[in-house]
């Protein structure tokens, strides 16, 4: 019985990575074709729709007093002192 030398080895577990990882670029470019035509064909059959953004809203923020203690909280935690030692000077919407 032969032996297989390590160099063989090597080479063949090398050349059946980049053979693999080719044919996985592969698929993935004849997906994206494919995908690309699908979405094509679908745009044509339906118009899109148009999507309005939602109106901001002014409303007070319910329960302001819990979401500030919560977020005091949080800091504290993160920064590893007491939430006693957090003052927050303003809490406003985003």
């Amino acid at each position: 019985m032969t032996e297989i030398s390590s160099l063989m080895v090597t080479g063949l577990g090398v050349g059946t990575v980049f053979v693999g990882l080719i044919a996985i670029i592969v698929l993935c470019y004849i997906m994206s074709a494919a995908v690309k035509l699908f979405e094509k064909g679908s745009k044509k059959e339906s118009a899109p729709a148009q999507v309005s953004a939602p109106a901001p809203s002014n409303a007070p923020i319910a329960n302001k007093q819990e979401i500030v203690a919560a977020s005091c909280a949080i800091i504290a935690e993160e920064l590893g002192t007491d939430a006693k030692n957090i003052k927050v000077k303003s809490f406003k919407r985003v």
